[in-house]
């Protein structure tokens, strides 16, 4: 294989590779909405469960409201916190408008998270205020997470054990639509970015 046909099939390679980046990053800066896509991918729908203060919540609460939701889990080490700590950030970024969006974190983990957990989890320091922490059932928790298209698993047995989990958060407008997902690992200022778009093109 000469030199030249290598250099060609390199410039493919970095050429497919700069296509793929700039498709992935539409997807994260692009609004997405299902009001017109075939229910079976619809993201969101009804649940009922029941916040940290013990009080029946639901869908209901998504309403009025920019709502970014995340599924996670008290003993969650890393990324729970860090999850909440960047949309916090993310917030403040977002100067005004940052009033007009709320958190929802629906634990993935009911067997140990109680409402009194969720409580003394999120009011806890570092994290942002005013978060509406969801428990329930394990059914009910199976039902939200399937209709966010969500996943999680135990691993481990005993008290130690721990819980993988999907750590997109769902971006939805104030009529408790998705509109689009906050991959983990985007920066608050980049988190920022997405919800402001969003925000302008509703």
């Amino acid at each position: 294989m000469n030199k030249m046909r290598l250099t060609i099939i390199a410039l493919l390679v970095v050429g497919l590779g700069a296509l793929a980046a700039i498709y992935w990053s539409s997807l994260l800066t692009r609004p997405v909405t299902t009001s017109t896509t075939d229910s079976s991918v619809r993201i969101g729908g009804p649940f009922t469960l029941t916040d940290q203060y013990g009080r029946p919540q639901t869908e209901a609460v998504l309403n009025k409201k920019w709502t970014a939701v995340f599924f996670g889990f008290t003993y969650c080490p890393d990324i729970c916190p860090l999850t909440l700590q960047t949309l916090d950030q993310a917030k403040k970024k977002l100067g005004k408008d940052g009033d007009k969006l709320q958190f929802v974190f629906i634990t993935v983990d009911p067997e140990r998270d109680t409402p009194e957990a969720l409580k003394a989890y999120l009011s806890s320091g570092g994290f942002p205020q005013g978060v509406i922490g969801l428990t329930g059932t394990p059914d009910q928790i199976a039902a939200v997470a399937k209709a966010y298209r969500a996943t999680y698993e135990k691993v481990g047995e005993g008290k130690d054990y721990t819980m993988n989990h999907t750590s997109v958060i769902y971006l939805m407008n104030p009529k408790g639509e998705f509109v689009s997902p906050l991959t983990h690992g985007l920066t608050p200022e980049q988190s920022a970015d997405v919800i402001r778009g969003a925000m302008k093109s509703q």
